[in-house]
Protein backbone atom coordinates (compact mmCIF):
# COMPACT_ATOMS: atom_id res chain seq x y z
CA UNK A 1 0.00 0.00 0.00
CA UNK A 2 1.26 3.38 -0.83
CA UNK A 3 -0.64 4.76 1.80
CA UNK A 4 1.09 5.11 5.35
CA UNK A 5 -1.64 6.87 6.76
CA UNK A 6 -5.72 7.53 6.63
CA UNK A 7 -6.16 9.50 3.71
CA UNK A 8 -10.02 10.84 2.33
CA UNK A 9 -11.36 7.68 0.41
CA UNK A 10 -9.11 5.39 1.36
CA UNK A 11 -8.81 2.32 3.75
CA UNK A 12 -8.61 3.90 7.27
CA UNK A 13 -9.22 1.12 9.30
CA UNK A 14 -10.45 -2.99 9.61
CA UNK A 15 -11.98 -4.79 12.21
CA UNK A 16 -13.30 -8.61 12.62
CA UNK A 17 -16.68 -9.21 13.60
CA UNK A 18 -16.39 -13.04 15.31
CA UNK A 19 -18.45 -15.77 17.00
CA UNK A 20 -15.77 -15.79 19.66
CA UNK A 21 -14.27 -12.82 20.84
CA UNK A 22 -11.68 -14.67 23.56
CA UNK A 23 -11.06 -16.85 20.89
CA UNK A 24 -10.23 -14.56 18.41
CA UNK A 25 -7.94 -12.46 20.69
CA UNK A 26 -5.60 -15.80 21.40
CA UNK A 27 -5.40 -16.22 17.57
CA UNK A 28 -4.34 -13.06 16.19
CA UNK A 29 -2.30 -12.35 19.49
CA UNK A 30 0.00 -15.08 18.73
CA UNK A 31 -0.42 -14.86 14.71
CA UNK A 32 0.40 -10.81 14.87
CA UNK A 33 1.81 -10.53 18.04
CA UNK A 34 -1.00 -7.85 18.86
CA UNK A 35 -2.35 -6.39 22.61
CA UNK A 36 -5.32 -5.95 22.57
CA UNK A 37 -7.20 -4.16 24.44
CA UNK A 38 -11.17 -4.17 25.33
CA UNK A 39 -12.99 -0.64 25.93
CA UNK A 40 -14.90 -1.49 29.64
CA UNK A 41 -17.68 0.48 28.78
CA UNK A 42 -21.10 -1.43 28.74
CA UNK A 43 -22.56 0.37 25.67
CA UNK A 44 -19.20 -0.88 23.63
CA UNK A 45 -20.44 -3.97 23.56
CA UNK A 46 -16.67 -5.76 23.79
CA UNK A 47 -15.47 -3.81 20.99
CA UNK A 48 -11.52 -4.53 21.55
CA UNK A 49 -8.71 -2.49 19.82
CA UNK A 50 -5.60 -4.23 18.67
CA UNK A 51 -1.86 -2.60 19.32
CA UNK A 52 1.34 -2.73 18.14
CA UNK A 53 3.33 -0.59 20.33
CA UNK A 54 1.16 2.30 20.86
CA UNK A 55 -0.34 2.40 17.48
CA UNK A 56 -3.64 0.99 17.11
CA UNK A 57 -4.09 -1.45 13.86
CA UNK A 58 -7.27 -3.31 13.99
CA UNK A 59 -9.87 -4.20 15.72
CA UNK A 60 -12.14 -7.41 17.28
CA UNK A 61 -15.47 -7.00 18.05
CA UNK A 62 -18.43 -10.39 18.84
CA UNK A 63 -21.79 -10.06 16.22
CA UNK A 64 -24.44 -7.79 17.05
CA UNK A 65 -27.37 -9.36 15.25
CA UNK A 66 -27.94 -12.83 13.88
CA UNK A 67 -27.58 -11.82 10.52
CA UNK A 68 -23.80 -10.37 10.82
CA UNK A 69 -21.50 -13.07 8.96
CA UNK A 70 -17.74 -13.78 10.72
CA UNK A 71 -15.87 -11.46 8.61
CA UNK A 72 -12.84 -9.19 8.72
CA UNK A 73 -14.45 -5.61 7.45
CA UNK A 74 -12.61 -2.72 5.75
CA UNK A 75 -13.53 0.84 6.30
CA UNK A 76 -12.61 4.47 3.89
CA UNK A 77 -12.19 7.18 5.35
CA UNK A 78 -14.93 10.37 4.54
CA UNK A 79 -15.25 13.69 5.21
CA UNK A 80 -18.78 13.48 5.86
CA UNK A 81 -20.62 9.73 6.36
CA UNK A 82 -24.22 11.55 5.45
CA UNK A 83 -23.00 12.96 2.25
CA UNK A 84 -21.12 10.20 1.16
CA UNK A 85 -24.17 7.47 2.34
CA UNK A 86 -26.00 9.59 -0.25
CA UNK A 87 -23.48 8.88 -2.89
CA UNK A 88 -23.69 5.28 -2.63
CA UNK A 89 -27.35 4.93 -2.68
CA UNK A 90 -27.46 7.15 -5.56
CA UNK A 91 -24.69 5.19 -7.16
CA UNK A 92 -26.43 1.88 -6.82
CA UNK A 93 -25.58 1.02 -3.49
CA UNK A 94 -27.54 -0.09 -0.50
CA UNK A 95 -27.45 1.07 3.33
CA UNK A 96 -26.96 -1.48 5.39
CA UNK A 97 -26.50 0.47 8.93
CA UNK A 98 -26.38 3.94 10.04
CA UNK A 99 -25.21 6.79 10.03
CA UNK A 100 -24.36 6.44 13.28
CA UNK A 101 -22.11 8.19 15.79
CA UNK A 102 -19.92 6.17 18.01
CA UNK A 103 -19.12 8.38 20.83
CA UNK A 104 -16.81 11.17 20.23
CA UNK A 105 -14.31 8.78 18.30
CA UNK A 106 -16.71 8.99 15.12
CA UNK A 107 -19.51 8.56 12.91
CA UNK A 108 -19.94 5.51 10.53
CA UNK A 109 -21.94 3.98 8.29
CA UNK A 110 -22.28 -0.11 6.55
CA UNK A 111 -23.17 0.09 3.12
CA UNK A 112 -22.88 -2.24 -0.20
CA UNK A 113 -22.33 -2.04 -3.66
CA UNK A 114 -24.09 -3.26 -6.22
CA UNK A 115 -22.42 -6.56 -6.18
CA UNK A 116 -23.38 -6.77 -2.54
CA UNK A 117 -19.63 -6.71 -1.08
CA UNK A 118 -20.18 -4.67 2.27
CA UNK A 119 -17.83 -2.09 3.17
CA UNK A 120 -17.70 0.57 6.26
CA UNK A 121 -17.41 4.56 6.31
CA UNK A 122 -15.61 5.94 9.18
CA UNK A 123 -15.98 10.09 9.34
CA UNK A 124 -13.37 10.61 12.09
CA UNK A 125 -13.94 11.99 15.46
CA UNK A 126 -11.02 12.20 17.66
CA UNK A 127 -10.12 8.34 16.05
CA UNK A 128 -8.67 8.85 12.74
CA UNK A 129 -8.22 5.08 12.38
CA UNK A 130 -5.20 2.82 12.01
CA UNK A 131 -2.08 4.37 13.30
CA UNK A 132 0.80 2.15 11.64
CA UNK A 133 0.39 0.71 8.31
CA UNK A 134 2.36 -1.58 5.79
CA UNK A 135 4.71 -3.02 9.15
CA UNK A 136 4.38 -6.71 9.97
CA UNK A 137 1.09 -7.52 12.16
CA UNK A 138 -0.56 -4.09 10.21
CA UNK A 139 -2.73 -3.49 7.39
CA UNK A 140 -0.95 -3.02 4.14
CA UNK A 141 -3.44 -3.96 1.02
CA UNK A 142 -7.21 -4.45 0.64
CA UNK A 143 -8.79 -6.43 -2.30
CA UNK A 144 -12.45 -6.59 -3.33
CA UNK A 145 -13.55 -9.95 -4.74
CA UNK A 146 -16.55 -9.20 -7.60
CA UNK A 147 -18.45 -11.00 -10.11
CA UNK A 148 -19.25 -7.10 -11.98
CA UNK A 149 -15.99 -5.68 -12.20
CA UNK A 150 -16.85 -3.18 -14.29
CA UNK A 151 -19.63 -1.81 -12.34
CA UNK A 152 -17.64 -2.21 -9.40
CA UNK A 153 -15.17 0.25 -10.99
CA UNK A 154 -18.15 2.69 -11.95
CA UNK A 155 -19.84 2.76 -8.35
CA UNK A 156 -16.51 3.24 -6.63
CA UNK A 157 -14.85 5.80 -8.96
CA UNK A 158 -18.57 7.76 -8.66
CA UNK A 159 -18.52 7.31 -4.86
CA UNK A 160 -14.79 7.87 -3.46
CA UNK A 161 -12.79 9.21 -6.74
CA UNK A 162 -10.25 6.33 -6.82
CA UNK A 163 -8.00 6.32 -9.43
CA UNK A 164 -7.87 2.90 -11.54
CA UNK A 165 -4.86 1.19 -12.83
CA UNK A 166 -6.00 -1.65 -15.09
CA UNK A 167 -4.13 -4.77 -16.26
CA UNK A 168 -5.19 -8.22 -17.96
CA UNK A 169 -4.17 -9.52 -14.97
CA UNK A 170 -5.06 -6.96 -11.63
CA UNK A 171 -6.57 -4.08 -11.74
CA UNK A 172 -5.50 -1.48 -8.88
CA UNK A 173 -7.36 1.31 -6.77
CA UNK A 174 -5.58 4.61 -5.65
CA UNK A 175 -5.79 7.98 -4.10
CA UNK A 176 -4.61 10.34 -6.94
CA UNK A 177 -2.51 7.28 -8.34
CA UNK A 178 -1.31 6.16 -4.43
CA UNK A 179 -2.48 2.30 -5.30
CA UNK A 180 -4.08 0.80 -1.83
CA UNK A 181 -6.09 -2.08 -2.87
CA UNK A 182 -6.92 -3.90 -6.08
CA UNK A 183 -9.81 -5.96 -7.23
CA UNK A 184 -10.13 -10.01 -8.37
CA UNK A 185 -12.75 -11.14 -10.56
CA UNK A 186 -14.95 -14.28 -9.25
CA UNK A 187 -14.95 -16.71 -12.00
CA UNK A 188 -16.30 -20.32 -11.84
CA UNK A 189 -13.61 -21.26 -9.66
CA UNK A 190 -15.79 -19.57 -7.07
CA UNK A 191 -18.35 -21.17 -5.95
CA UNK A 192 -21.87 -19.74 -6.07
CA UNK A 193 -22.95 -18.67 -2.22
CA UNK A 194 -19.19 -17.27 -1.78
CA UNK A 195 -20.57 -13.28 -1.92
CA UNK A 196 -18.36 -10.67 -3.30
CA UNK A 197 -16.83 -9.03 0.00
CA UNK A 198 -13.42 -7.35 0.18
CA UNK A 199 -10.44 -8.76 1.73
CA UNK A 200 -7.69 -7.12 4.24
CA UNK A 201 -4.15 -8.11 3.80
CA UNK A 202 -1.91 -7.80 6.86
CA UNK A 203 1.80 -7.35 6.04
CA UNK A 204 4.25 -10.26 7.55
CA UNK A 205 7.98 -10.85 7.81
CA UNK A 206 7.52 -14.18 7.00
CA UNK A 207 4.04 -15.49 4.86
CA UNK A 208 5.27 -19.24 5.14
CA UNK A 209 6.04 -19.18 8.43
CA UNK A 210 2.83 -17.24 9.51
CA UNK A 211 0.69 -19.89 7.12
CA UNK A 212 2.06 -22.62 9.36
CA UNK A 213 0.81 -21.16 12.42
CA UNK A 214 -2.31 -20.77 10.89
CA UNK A 215 -2.06 -24.72 9.84
CA UNK A 216 -2.29 -25.31 13.35
CA UNK A 217 -5.64 -23.53 14.50
CA UNK A 218 -7.43 -22.06 10.85
CA UNK A 219 -7.53 -23.21 7.43
CA UNK A 220 -5.19 -22.33 4.68
CA UNK A 221 -7.58 -21.12 1.33
CA UNK A 222 -4.47 -20.16 -0.23
CA UNK A 223 -0.75 -21.37 0.08
CA UNK A 224 2.20 -18.90 -0.18
CA UNK A 225 2.62 -18.14 -3.46
CA UNK A 226 5.05 -15.26 -5.16
CA UNK A 227 2.69 -12.87 -7.85
CA UNK A 228 4.76 -12.18 -10.60
CA UNK A 229 6.30 -8.99 -10.52
CA UNK A 230 4.70 -8.79 -6.78
CA UNK A 231 4.23 -9.55 -3.21
CA UNK A 232 4.28 -13.27 -1.92
CA UNK A 233 0.74 -13.91 -0.59
CA UNK A 234 -1.55 -16.03 0.89
CA UNK A 235 -4.89 -16.20 1.92
CA UNK A 236 -5.92 -18.15 5.54
CA UNK A 237 -9.13 -18.14 7.53
CA UNK A 238 -9.19 -18.02 10.91
CA UNK A 239 -10.75 -20.44 13.23
CA UNK A 240 -14.29 -18.71 13.63
CA UNK A 241 -14.28 -18.75 9.41
CA UNK A 242 -13.18 -15.55 8.72
CA UNK A 243 -11.02 -14.61 5.63
CA UNK A 244 -8.06 -12.72 5.54
CA UNK A 245 -4.70 -12.70 3.26
CA UNK A 246 -1.12 -11.49 4.07
CA UNK A 247 1.95 -10.68 2.41
CA UNK A 248 5.54 -10.24 3.21
CA UNK A 249 6.37 -6.89 4.44
CA UNK A 250 8.52 -4.76 2.24
CA UNK A 251 7.40 -6.14 -0.98
CA UNK A 252 5.47 -4.00 -3.59
CA UNK A 253 1.90 -5.32 -2.78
Amino acid sequence: MKLDAPVTGGPCWTELGTSDLDAARRFYTRLFGWRPETDARQEAGGYTVAHLGDAAVAALAPLYQPSQPVAWNVSFAVTDADATVRAVTEAGGTLLLGPMDVFDVGRFAVAADPGGAVFQLWQAGTFPGAGLFNAPGSLGWVELMTRDPEGAVSFYTRVFGWTVAPSDRYTQFGIGGADFGGMVTMDEKFPPEVPAHWLPYFAVADVDDTTAVVQQHGTVLMVPTSVPDGPRIAVLRDPQGAMFGVYRAGDEA
